[in-house]
């Protein structure tokens, strides 16, 4: 189960049909293959765009390695953080630490970034911008092509 599901009264009503079994033993089946560890989790995309958080930025920090757990700990638990990596630095390019900050606009995502520095004590980053979204897509799996 992969994508979108139809915005409906019953989601999963459409993939039971096609697979010719009722919705109750379709999530019945979902959550046991949950459990069991083969559906790692049900979520809802939020197309940000959309919700009025018109603008992304990829924060880049450098963080020292002995504090990488705990300052990107601290770091995830903003709302506005949706993504946070630790990433080993190149040589040319010392930011070890990375996180993907939303706000509805450039001056917005500063701010959170300076929270972000403020709770942490990182004083040592930039921010990265979107220009122009090129590629965006949910990873399917399991897919005929």
């Amino acid at each position: 189960m992969t994508g979108d599901l139809p915005v409906q009264p019953q989601p999963f009503a459409p993939a039971a049909e096609r697979l010719g079994i009722s919705q109750r033993r379709l999530l019945a089946i979902l959550k046991r293959l949950q459990k069991e560890g083969y559906i790692r989790r049900f979520g809802a995309t939020l197309r940000h765009r959309n919700s009025g958080f018109s603008a992304n930025a990829m924060a880049v920090w450098k963080v020292p390695e002995e504090r990488i757990e705990a300052v990107g700990k601290i770091m995830s638990s903003f709302r506005e953080v949706t993504h946070c990596y630790h990433r080993r630095p190149s040589g040319r390019w010392d930011y070890n630490l990375f996180t993907m900050i939303h706000g509805p606009g450039e001056e917005a995502c500063r701010k959170i970034a300076e929270r972000i520095s403020q709770k942490t004590g990182i004083k040592e980053y930039d921010l990265l911008f979107s220009s122009r979204e090129l590629k965006k897509t949910t990873m399917r799996y399991f897919q005929d092509d």
